[in-house]
């Protein structure tokens, strides 16, 4: 039984929405259900596809950095190299993997999107999606730079990393991180219509085609997920890092009281 997923089988595809707490902060209990679904899929013939949904106004937060913040050294060790290795699975990928974009979906909430094939995000102007790593004092993978760069090209990827830029729904189909916009209660059924185009297609030609368009993407990832957030990891322990965080922490707790 899965306690920050549900998830729900159709005729040929399934839907795995996010499901912890109304903003989907990911933890570590949420990166190893994930894992663990998107195996199960990778190897059930009878489900041919996934899509990756959110809650009314949020994708996900991105990283619940309150319940991070507790955790001891080697805690933060597994959970950046499962995080690590969650998000090479899903670039990895075979079948059609769709997003869709229920709203928010800064950091850790883009990283999981911009895994997938496609991503239909909510219309709104406060809903916002990018790679605020450098905003939030963390530390960006390699491996996470080149697949934004693979959807936007390598100088708007370079400039919007390096400011932590989040984007608008609007700069987000510009810049070619989104596919389409589309009212929040449409998302997902934007999502499946995609999905059903897909289950068109003969599957083995339609993953062999997928592994081509990837495959200099591919080449280019270390494919050690214990190795590519490592560096995270260890800055994550720097004394002024810390002060930030805990006083982000703070503001956060007393903001639920």
């Amino acid at each position: 039984m899965m306690k920050t997923l549900k998830i729900t089988y159709k005729n040929e595809y399934a839907i795995v929405q996010m499901n912890r707490g109304k903003v989907n902060a990911i933890n570590a209990e949420m990166v190893a259900e994930l894992r663990e679904t998107f195996k199960s899929i990778a190897a059930n013939d009878e489900v041919k596809g996934v899509i990756l949904s959110g809650q009314p106004n949020y994708f996900s937060a991105g990283l619940d950095l309150i319940e991070l913040f507790q955790y001891d050294k080697n805690q933060i060790e597994d959970f950046f190299a499962a995080f690590g290795t969650l998000y090479l699975e899903l670039v990895q990928f075979k079948k059609p993997f769709i997003s869709a974009i229920t709203g928010y979906s800064p950091a850790g909430g883009c990283v999981l999107a911009v895994s997938s094939d496609n991503r239909y995000m909510a219309n709104g102007d406060k809903f916002v999606i990018g790679l605020n790593e450098v905003a939030v004092n963390i530390q960006i993978s390699q491996n996470l730079t080149e697949v934004y760069a693979f959807w936007m090209g390598d100088g708007l990827a370079s400039r919007y990393i390096l400011e932590g830029k989040l984007l608008t729904g609007k700069e987000a189909v510009s810049a070619g991180l989104v596919d389409e916009l589309v009212p929040l209660e449409n998302v997902l059924e934007r999502a499946e219509k995609q999905m059903r185009l897909y289950m068109k297609a003969d599957q083995q030609i339609w993953m062999n085609t997928k592994a081509k368009v990837r495959k200099h993407l591919l080449e280019k990832l270390d494919k050690n997920g214990q190795n590519s957030l490592k560096e995270a990891a260890e800055l994550w322990w720097k004394p002024e890092i810390r002060s930030k965080m805990k006083a982000y922490v703070e503001s956060f707790t007393n903001k639920k009281k």
